[in-house]
């Protein structure tokens, strides 16, 4: 798959402090560079009086509006992202512009001593991040914890969960904290008629009763004007499809729900069709997590979305734009399409429509790759090998493509699905292919 390209920059600032300035607070300004998603700041204290005086230096730091954090004497270094910081740090917006280091020079010997500051930034980059978009926890009818479920998801080794418990937003108020796994805000507006997922907001709703379809827009309204991306849920379902008018707003479907069954194909077949038809619509899965069971596991299907920022608003707008690939579990296998410098959720200039390189990562023997368009499937390969598959295949005069990889997983009866990518898109002749509303 293709792999972040990870930028980091160091700076290093020296300040001499004087024993005069023992009991004053100092600031060691810098400038934030443009596009930083994470620093990391460490320091040393080298006292000229030997052993028996050393220095006692606090850590700290500013933006141009506040402090963002204050460590004292407890901390080398320091970490602040987008997300997540240190115990002590203030995570959030990283401003270009200038900051400062901030000590106070608590103990300073006779000799003075000498601060050592070093800067690191990590700097935002495209790359997939992978996580669930659809689980429950003891805020709804789920029985994982909120931290049980953040637990797994980071053992897995994922990047984002969506916290999507029925008709309630609790879980949007007591998320984790001291976890590396994003936590999107999400609420699952459940129905008698239809389930659909509310992303990226704490509170989409006030209330979630409704009684006829009115209701349902009305619901939907509101929870698009507070800034919410909007997810069908298992449309296809045996026991709760979507019933309600499919005239309504939203930004995708769930086309995976689960393990991998007979709605989910249903649900694949009617997404073709909505492509087929012209319509630009995104596809994505979730595990639908409730409790330890042993078919319906955290992050499988996972989704897969490219994005250059490791947030709500970056993962979300991924999904938005389609830069999407579900995958039945998070080690993969994984496929991804590109079309000169365009990819997935992408759309290609006519006049740069052409070669599709369809490259597929941890594939096995007997895994059938299909490649389907507008007019259908138009190639079926079966693997004979393990590891890598590149292939291409010529998209000129037409209207998208995308992938899919299906393998026989254990006992199953027949194949299930592996990967499915959401297309790369390509602009006719006369303009830009019609997207629907």
């Amino acid at each position: 798959m293709t792999q972040q390209i990870e930028r980091r920059t160091t700076s290093v600032y020296k300040r001499y402090i004087e024993h005069s300035e023992q009991s004053s607070y100092i600031e060691i300004p810098f400038q934030l560079p443009p596009d930083v998603e994470e620093i990391h700041v460490s320091y040393q204290v080298d006292s000229h009086g030997g052993d028996t005086a050393k220095g006692v230096i606090d850590l700290g730091i500013r933006d141009a509006e506040r402090v963002r954090g204050w460590s004292g004497g407890a901390r080398q270094e320091f970490n602040i992202g987008l997300n997540t910081a240190t115990p002590g740090y203030l995570p959030g917006r990283l401003a270009t512009g200038e900051w400062a280091i901030l000590h106070n020079a608590y103990k300073v010997p006779a000799e003075g001593c000498l601060v050592t500051i070093e800067i690191e930034f990590i700097y935002k980059a495209w790359r997939w991040l992978k996580g669930d978009l659809h689980t429950h926890s003891v805020h709804s009818d789920g029985s994982y914890t909120l931290e049980e479920n953040a637990a797994i998801m980071e053992s897995l080794g994922c990047d984002f969960l969506a916290m999507t418990d029925h008709n309630t937003s609790s879980q949007n108020l007591a998320y984790p904290r001291g976890t590396s796994v994003l936590m999107i805000p999400g609420t699952e507006f459940t129905t008698n008629y239809g389930h659909s997922n509310f992303l990226g907001v704490t509170s989409p709703m006030d209330d979630f009763r409704v009684s006829g379809i009115s209701d349902v827009h009305e619901k939907f309204r509101v929870a698009r004007e507070r800034g919410a991306k909007i997810v069908l849920n298992h449309t296809h379902c045996d026991h709760c499809p979507w019933e309600w008018d499919f005239d309504v707003d939203y930004d995708g479907v769930e086309i995976w729900n689960g393990p991998w069954r007979e709605h989910n194909r249903r649900a694949l077949s009617w997404w073709q069709e909505q492509l087929v038809a012209g319509r630009r619509l995104v596809a994505v899965g979730g595990s639908d997590v409730h409790r330890p069971d042993s078919n319906v596991k955290h992050a499988m299907p996972c989704v897969w979305v490219w994005t250059d920022a490791k947030t709500v608003e970056g993962v979300l707008n991924g999904i938005k734009e389609g830069r999407v690939v579900i995958t039945n579990s998070p080690e993969g296998p994984f496929a991804n399409l590109q079309c000169g410098d365009y990819g997935i959720g992408d759309e290609v200039p006519y006049e740069q429509s052409g070669e599709v390189v369809v490259q597929l990562d941890d594939v096995m023997a007997g895994d059938l790759i299909c490649l389907y368009s507008e007019r259908g499937l138009e190639e079926e390969i079966a693997v004979d090998s393990e590891g890598e598959v590149i292939l291409s295949f010529d998209a000129k005069h037409r209207s998208f493509l995308r992938a899919e990889v299906w393998r026989q997983f254990g006992q199953a009866d027949g194949m299930s699905m592996a990967v499915v990518t959401n297309p790369i898109y390509f602009a006719s002749n006369g303009g830009t292919v019609k997207i629907s509303d």
